[in-house]
């Protein structure tokens, strides 16, 4: 009695074995990103100008002392400042992905395209003009100058013959950024002792946020998150193209909406909080896809990992540089990204995803 033996598996077990790979590459590389992020969330608590040991760290969480000034230190200075390092992180780096996914403009970046840029200008505004103080009052205005940034660079970008390239909305958005960049800067020149507070805030930083600032962006950026998630799937779709998105049944209009109330919720919010962070959308999207592939739900989910990571570590790392005196994270990302923008602008494949 003879049995006879496939020399070759089944295709679908050849097929199963590369998805598989890819999965197996996917979970791992957010296993990473997420030890990655505990250790930069335990350092940016205990390393500083004046370091803490972890012992005192836990015990200024579960039997806290008013008397010690380490316990302080931790619950009203250094954990405000990581909560709002994981959710202006987090939310500059998913607000990147959605933007580089609707556009498929892979130099597309909320500091490139000036949505930042116009968020901190209404904040000025909002500051100068108006005379309001608290982030209560100018976070609507921070989140209306991203819609109505986003607005102009993409009129200004669509304008030409070719439509709305990558190159053309970078450029519009760098001359817009500048735009409002020189007339915020007159508005504070009016009046100096207002703009005192917001010297570090213009240039990106969480020093001297308490947790009210985080209690006021946390539903804002979650709600940003929340729908960042759920626009995933069709995002998919659009990345295709719009004739076979169309034919794949993806509402176009409906998901663009959804990526411009997404972006406003997250960049408006973060840098009401955190001022004008840039870079971080650029970077952090385009590193995932070396793990993640083009799926946009896994893009999502890991940049808001590695990018809550990188601010983070710009924070922390802005500590240590010139200590005893900081460096904002702003300049520590600017830093790191200027050089990773010229590589993409160089590259012959930025013109799509």
């Amino acid at each position: 009695m003879s049995i006879d033996v496939p020399l070759n598996p089944p295709a679908t077990t050849r097929c199963d074995l590369p998805a598989r790979s890819r999965d197996r590459k996917k979970i791992l590389a957010l296993l990473a990103g997420g030890a990655l992020l505990v250790v930069a969330m335990v350092a940016s608590l205990l390393v500083g100008v004046r370091p803490v040991a972890p012992d005192v760290a836990l015990q200024a969480f579960f039997d806290f002392d008013a008397t010690t000034v380490e316990h302080v230190i931790i619950r009203d200075y250094r954990l405000p400042r990581m909560l709002l390092g994981l959710l202006a992180g987090s939310a500059f780096g998913v607000s990147g992905a959605l933007i580089q996914a609707a556009t498929r403009n892979p130099l597309a970046d909320p500091g490139l395209l000036g949505v930042n840029a116009g968020a901190a200008f209404f904040v000025v505004v909002a500051v100068g003009v108006l005379g309001l103080r608290t982030i209560d009052a100018y976070l609507g205005f921070a989140m209306l100058g991203a819609v109505a940034a986003t607005a102009v660079v993409y009129a200004v970008g669509a304008s030409g013959r070719d439509g709305a390239t990558p190159m053309r909305l970078v450029l519009a958005g760098v001359a817009l950024s500048a735009v409002l960049s020189g007339i915020g800067s007159s508005i504070t020149l009016l009046d100096p002792q207002a703009f005192e507070q917001m010297r570090h805030w213009s240039i990106g930083s969480f020093a001297g946020r308490d947790m009210h600032v985080v209690a006021v962006v946390a539903p804002v950026i979650g709600a940003g998150h929340l729908l960042a998630l759920a626009l995933a799937r069709p995002l998919n779709a659009v990345a295709l193209g719009d004739e076979l998105a169309r034919a794949l049944g993806a509402g176009l209009g409906r998901t663009r909406i959804g990526v411009a109330i997404a972006v406003t919720l997250l960049a408006g919010g973060a840098t009401a909080a955190a001022g004008p962070i840039g870079f971080v959308g650029l970077m952090v999207p385009h590193a995932v896809r070396w793990f993640s592939g083009p799926d946009q739900r896994w893009i999502v989910l890991l940049t808001v990992v590695f990018s809550a990571s990188l601010v983070l570590a710009a924070d922390v790392a802005g500590r240590l540089v010139i200590a005893p005196d900081e460096l904002e994270a702003g300049i520590l990302t600017a830093l790191i990204g200027a050089p990773v923008l010229i590589l993409l602008a160089r590259r012959r494949k930025a013109t799509g995803l």
